[in-house]
């Protein structure tokens, strides 16, 4: 079940980077960026506005590759017959991921890339953890305490990934609901602010139920993270379907 999830997060991480490679790598490339592209965001590209456009697409950009080489860390084949690509692959990802995350606040709180400061809590808080777990995560990978550097490289992409899962869950819950339900234009509705924080805390649980469940190895360890894991398989699969069609694919098939 475990590689059924992992599988399902792969095909939902290569569409949205498919839709940032149309949205912005290819227009940047060709010369094509106008704020006319971005209005469906909070703040997207602002023409003339340099410095701030800069760091948004330092900070849209590398998700496209991360997000095409991120899932591959946690493939065990990988790690085991590949060592190096893991290594070089892994200090990429959770350098962007630093980077992203430095980006991603200052966007939120300078520039003004926000619809309410209670709607921002859970993005921030978000982000304030992705320095902690990458830390750690790098630490114990120097000293070699390799079951250590796991649990926390697994933190460190979920929180990386806790934007895009948050997608996931807020298009998944209209799409349950036909439509918005405890939402509001702002994102600051109960359902907005539930979900901006389960977007990382419970995939972060469900990891620690599975990590735990290795460990003690017991029969009610392992009932537990099944029955989570195959939670997060219907949450994720629903959210992956719900995003394509609500937000990625009409926009890359825009172009």
């Amino acid at each position: 079940m475990l590689k059924a999830w992992v599988a399902i997060i792969l095909t939902g991480q290569w569409i949205f980077a498919l839709y940032i490679l149309v949205q912005f790598t290819l227009p940047l490339l060709t010369g094509h960026l106008d704020e006319s592209r971005y209005a469906y965001m909070i703040r997207g590209y602002v023409n003339g506005d340099t410095i701030n456009n800069a760091i948004l697409l330092l900070h849209v950009i590398p998700v496209m590759l991360i997000s095409l080489s991120g899932t591959f860390q946690l493939f065990p084949a990988i790690r085991h017959h590949y060592p190096r690509f893991h290594r070089i692959n892994g200090r990429v990802y959770l350098t962007f991921g630093l980077l992203g995350a430095i980006g991603g606040l200052y966007l939120t709180w300078v520039t003004g890339s926000r619809l309410s400061d209670l709607g921002a809590l859970g993005v921030t808080l978000n982000g304030l953890l992705i320095p902690v777990m990458v830390y750690f995560a790098w630490r114990y990978a120097v000293q070699r305490d390799f079951e250590r550097h796991q649990r926390f490289a697994v933190h460190a992409f979920i929180l990386i990934n806790g934007v895009w899962t948050f997608r996931l869950l807020l298009m998944g819950w209209f799409m349950l609901n036909q439509g918005p339900r405890g939402n509001s234009a702002n994102l600051d509705g109960p359902a907005d602010v539930i979900l901006s924080f389960a977007s990382y805390l419970l995939p972060m649980l469900i990891a620690e139920l599975i990590l735990r469940a290795r460990a003690r190895n017991t029969v009610a360890s392992r009932v537990i993270a099944t029955i989570a894991v195959g939670i997060a398989i219907l949450i994720t699969l629903i959210g992956t379907a719900a995003a394509t069609m609500m937000m990625w694919g009409p926009r890359i098939i825009a172009g």
